[in-house]
This record gives C-alpha cells, structure tokens and sequence, in this order.
C-alpha cells in the first residue's frame, strides 16, 4: 500500500510538472498574439516588385497556417517606408518597442533594411529580409535574429554576372544606383567579372529614382564596354532600358545586362524591348506545377504574377510561424534558432538551409525573356536556360565578414 501511494504520489508530481510546463510554453508567447509587420515601398519605384502584393503573400501564409499558432492569434499590420533609412528605423522601433511586433518582413531597398536591422539586432528581434539584396545583411551588417531570406548581390553576382562572362561579355561598364545595394550589386558582380576574366573599365553613380539616364548613357557609350551592367532595380531598371534603346546602345554593338531583373519590369517594358535580356531569379511563376498552383491563387487577389520578392515573403512567414509552433515561443533568439535548424521547404524552394550568418541556401535559376512571337500567354516571358546550385550561387568570392560565422 506504501509503494502504491508512493507510486501516486509520483504520477501526481509527474503530472503536474507536464501542466506547468505546458502553461510555461504557452506563456512564451509574448501578449497573447503573434504580431507581423510587412514594411516596404507601398508607393514608390519598388511598389510593383514588392508593395500590396507582399503585404498579400504575407496574409496569404497566414490563412494557410489557419490565423493562429500554438492558440494564439496571428496579427498583421504594414506600413511604406518610402525608401528612406530614417523613416524605416523610425517605424521598426515604433513596432518593435510600442506596437509589439515579433517580425518584420520584406523591406526593399538595401540602405533602409540595413538600419531595421540594427534597430532588430539590438532589441532581439526577428527579421526577415525578402526584398532588399544587399550582401551586407549577412556579412558585416548581419544579425543573431536576421534571415536573408530569397536572393542577394551575390547570388546575382554568380548567376547573370558569370554567365554574361562566359558568352564573350569581357569588359563592363555599370550604371549603379547611388545606395547600399546598388553599391553591393556593382562591387560583387565586379569581383566575379574579374575572376571570370574579365575587365571593369568604369561606373557612373546615379540616385535613386532618376528619371532622366541620358548622361549616364553617354558615359556607358563612351567607355566602348561590351556589357553595361545595371547595378539598379525596378523603375531605375526600367527607365534605364528604355533610354538606351531609345540611345541606341545595343544597335552600337553594346549590351545590357540587367543584374536585378523582375517580371513586373519585363511587363512595363514590353517583350520587344526586353527580349533576350538575361537575368538571375529565386523564383519564377510557371517553373512547375506547385509554383503554379501557388501563383494561380496569389494572381486572383493581385492581378499580377508574383515576383521572386513577394514569393519569398510568403515562405519566409511560414517557415517563421512552423519555428513558433515547434519551439513554443516568439522569442527572437528562440525562434531564429528552430528556424535554422529546420530544412526549407516549400513551393518555391526544396532542401534550403539557413547557415549561420543568416543566408538561406537555396538553388538560383538562370532565364532569358522571350521573343513575343514565343509567349503563349500573359506573363509568359521567361525561359529558364540554367540551374545554379545554392551553393555556388550564394558562394562569396571575398569570404565571409559576419561576426557570427566562427573561424
């Protein structure tokens, strides 16, 4: 009789440490609700390649997880941050210290993603980064809770940058968007250039949103480079392709190599302007059936096919909620940890890994836009010609200076 009231006894105690420590994991997470705070360019040169259409991927991830996680209901909310440092570190603390957000996802344009990521490593918060491309985020700049979450400079480096190498494009000259990214893209893809073989014969600076190329063009010209790289992105992009054609540089012998191309820019311009343009993607809509099947849903509430961008912000949610409902928190150092321990896969990405400066390693694909007489329908413009293997896309040619990465 003693041992079996022993035996209760213990069972009892046994069965009351499992309630406690269920409560305390339902307690990690922070007041009740976990808070998702998508912030972009909802307005300006960025808003066709991120914008709504991000803020939809972000509400699509959510729904399809069922709106709560671990019991507790999920939150989102947005803001533009009009490309502007200042306005993007002021709202990231805005979110982070009073509104209390868990996350914050997306943020185009690389100078502003740098300062939320300063604001996030000091508060131990999670970021996710799908919009900018600095290679920053994970080498000097990066974070203990920050995800570089779909593509990079040095990705695009390694895919449009060695290809055009490869096909006789020895000497280069860029037209740079006078910022962090525009900075990065030039230098990495410079470094890969040369180490191809090739040669940089000059760059010109231009900020961002210029909307006159002209001068910029005749130094391009002037220069007699094969390649003009276009170390810019979206309406920079766009307006920069238009111009030339209109100058008249690909008629002069030259070509252009559109290091940050997305479908959306191949729309504005027209496939008789862009046809045969190179690029690097994560992602591309009609790749296979379950990137179809994902982009047929998205392009019902946005009209638009999805870009690599907003592609990646849906992944990036999910993989972020699956980290909260295996690891019982929203801590960030907590959930960052389960989210790097935890393959990648989803309709976009397969066997991706999450290294320890924060990269996501996965597979990059090399597309050339097609002639209009081979579209079989809208937003079919791209071919895919090559599959760069994750690590050879991400492999960086000067190593790597994030702090967290040991030895």
């Amino acid at each position: 009789m003693r041992l079996g009231g022993f035996a209760a006894f213990a069972a009892a105690v046994t069965a009351s440490a499992a309630l406690a420590l269920s409560a305390i994991a339902q307690a990690q997470i922070s007041d009740d609700v976990v808070k998702i705070g998508v912030m972009n360019d909802m307005s300006g040169l960025y808003a066709d390649i991120s914008g709504q259409g991000s803020a939809e991927a972000a509400r699509m991830a959510i729904a399809d997880f069922g709106g709560t996680v671990n019991g507790k209901k999920i939150e989102l909310i947005t803001a533009d941050h009009q490309n502007k440092p200042d306005v993007g570190g002021a709202i990231a603390r805005q979110w982070y210290d009073n509104d209390k957000v868990d996350a914050i996802v997306d943020v185009p344009t690389s100078s502003v993603a740098l300062a939320v990521q300063d604001v996030a490593r000091e508060r131990k918060n999670v970021f996710l980064i799908s919009g900018a491309a600095a290679s920053d985020l994970t080498g000097k700049a990066c974070s203990p809770t920050g995800i570089h979450w779909t593509y990079d400079t040095v990705s695009l480096a390694n895919g449009t940058g060695s290809a055009v190498v490869k096909a006789g494009g020895d000497t280069w000259f860029f037209i740079t968007a006078d910022y962090a990214f525009g900075h990065a893209l030039e230098r990495d893809t410079a470094a890969v250039v040369t180490a191809s073989g090739g040669k940089v014969l000059g760059s010109v600076k231009v900020p961002l949103n210029t909307p006159d190329f002209s001068s910029y063009l005749l130094q391009a010209q002037a220069s007699k480079a094969k390649i003009v790289g276009l170390a810019n992105a979206g309406g920079d992009t766009i307006n920069s392709i238009k111009q030339a054609a209109e100058f008249g540089l690909v008629e002069g012998g030259q070509k252009m190599a559109g290091l940050l191309v997305f479908i959306t820019d191949i729309h504005s311009l027209g496939l008789k302007t862009a046809n045969g343009l190179q690029l690097t993607s994560a992602f591309y809509w009609d790749q296979n059936d379950e990137t179809r099947a994902w982009s047929k849903r998205f392009m019902e509430k946005v009209n638009h096919a999805p870009t690599m961008v907003q592609a990646g912000v849906y992944g990036a949610v999910t993989h972020y909620l699956n980290a909260i409902k295996a690891s019982g928190s929203d801590d960030g150092l907590t959930v960052v940890k389960k989210m790097k321990e935890t393959p990648v896969n989803d309709f976009m990405t397969k066997n991706g890994k999450i290294l320890e400066n924060g990269r996501v390693i996965r597979d990059m694909y090399l597309f050339e836009v097609k002639k209009p007489a081979d579209s079989k329908g809208p937003w079919d413009y791209f071919k895919q010609i090559a599959t760069i293997p994750g690590e050879q896309a991400f492999k960086r040619p000067g190593g790597n200076e994030c702090p967290l990465v040991k030895g």
